[in-house]
């Protein structure tokens, strides 16, 4: 037989049970709501991040290529803009190498009075890269800043000149090579 007591403990006993069963999955559902919540925010903040424009700049983000494009185009650069006038071809090479669309025709009319004056006044023209940042970097395209120092000798009487120099690069990575597609001067701003 059993006693009111102990039915009343076992009453209390199923209660419990059955609550703590209910509130499990009371429990559980409200944790799935919370945890859904905070995904849909945190998946919205990435996709914020995402969308940055500082994101999207490797430059920012990846010192390995942002160290190739600043070498290989300071090393452009130093090559297209120096000249000596016993060698013509080889700043020519450089160029052809160096340069494709719009920069080719800059280049021209940046240095082609260079090339013309340099044989008659037997000038060497060498120019040095000093320091370069790359200002943004996409892909396979790259802007970069560069600071250069140029000397121009006369060999007639040894007198030099030295100028700093500063220009603006675009540049594009074609075949694992980068190439300049544009550039422009800061002279004499």
């Amino acid at each position: 037989m059993i006693t009111h007591t102990a039915l009343a403990a076992r009453t209390a006993s199923l209660n419990e049970r059955w609550r703590a069963g209910m509130a499990s999955p009371i429990a559980l559902g409200v944790v799935a709501v919370v945890l859904a919540t905070f995904g849909v925010w945190a998946l919205r903040q990435a996709d914020a991040v995402r969308d940055d424009p500082s994101a999207r700049n490797t430059a920012l983000t990846d010192g390995a290529a942002t160290s190739e494009v600043k070498g290989a185009v300071a090393d452009m650069i130093g090559k297209i803009f120096s000249f000596n006038y016993t060698d013509p071809a080889r700043t020519r090479d450089a160029a052809k190498a160096s340069l494709t669309g719009d920069a080719v025709q800059r280049y021209e009319t940046i240095f082609g009075r260079v090339r013309a004056e340099a044989p008659e006044a037997k000038s060497i023209l060498s120019t040095r890269v000093t320091g370069s940042a790359v200002t943004s970097l996409r892909g396979d395209r790259a802007g970069v800043l560069v600071f250069a120092d140029q000397r121009t000798t006369r060999t007639t009487d040894g007198t030099s000149t030295n100028a700093p120099a500063m220009l603006a690069v675009t540049a594009v990575r074609r075949d694992g090579r980068w190439k300049i597609t544009s550039l422009d001067t800061f002279a004499g701003r």
